[in-house]
């Protein structure tokens, strides 16, 4: 679903990412892991477009992608619930949901009842604002907002930060039931790491910007991955 190759990312002057190459497959869960500071969020940001790539090549669904902007991406396929969520704090949730309509057609501008059977806690609060909302319940809308474009690729970046255990449970739960559906690629960047271990497939391991070890889970011995990623 999606493959990168040498894929480069500057701030200014500053190098980020130095010849990022991964790919990510339908109904896996791919997780980038590494320290603070090693670039995983540069590299969904390049990847979702909310920050543009220097180089290299991104493909998604067998499309080569230019350098688009994010709501071109995202209206292709690319879901993206970043770091902090971004939830909209005076809009309720109910249109905080409605602002992913704007990836859709007119005939599917709804809320499936999927939705709501996944993260039960947004249809009783439809009326309240966003930013009344807790940290966990933010994330859950974050989610929700993304799953509505219905993307072809799913960004997560760390949805456990700060977030309550019973809900990291029910995200993983998510998780799983998205990856089970076999139609979407799903890119998880996670500090907690037998959640992450839990979930992925197959894991990029990041240092300094550049991809440091890679490979599916049953490649790669539990021990040596949590050293690798480990400060």
């Amino acid at each position: 679903m999606l493959k990168i190759e040498d894929l480069t990312l500057h701030y200014g002057g500053s190098q980020i990412l130095h010849g990022i190459s991964m790919e990510a497959a339908a109904g896996e869960v791919t997780c980038v892991m590494g320290t603070n500071g090693v670039g995983k969020t540069s590299l969904l940001k390049a990847i979702a477009g909310s920050h543009p790539r220097t180089g290299g090549a991104v493909e998604l669904d067998g499309e080569a992608l230019g350098r688009l902007p994010a709501h071109v991406l995202a209206q292709k396929g690319v879901g993206y619930v970043p770091q902090g969520r971004m939830i909209f704090p005076l809009l309720t949730v109910q249109e905080n949901l409605e602002t992913a309509y704007a990836c859709l057609p007119a005939a599917e501008h709804m809320v499936p009842d999927e939705i709501f059977e996944l993260f039960p806690i947004l249809r009783e609060f439809l009326g309240r604002r966003g930013g009344d909302l807790s940290g966990g319940q933010q994330q859950q809308l974050a989610i929700a907002r993304a799953m509505l474009t219905k993307p072809k690729l799913l960004l997560l970046d760390e949805p456990t930060e700060g977030i309550q255990p019973n809900i990291i449970q029910q995200i993983g739960r998510v998780i799983e039931y998205l990856r089970d559906q076999g139609n979407m690629a799903i890119v998880l960047v996670e500090q907690y790491f037998e959640f992450a271990y839990g979930l992925a497939d197959r894991f990029v391991v990041m240092k300094r910007g550049e991809v440091s070890m890679a490979g599916r889970r049953s490649e790669l011995a539990k021990e040596t991955l949590k050293q690798a990623v480990s400060v």
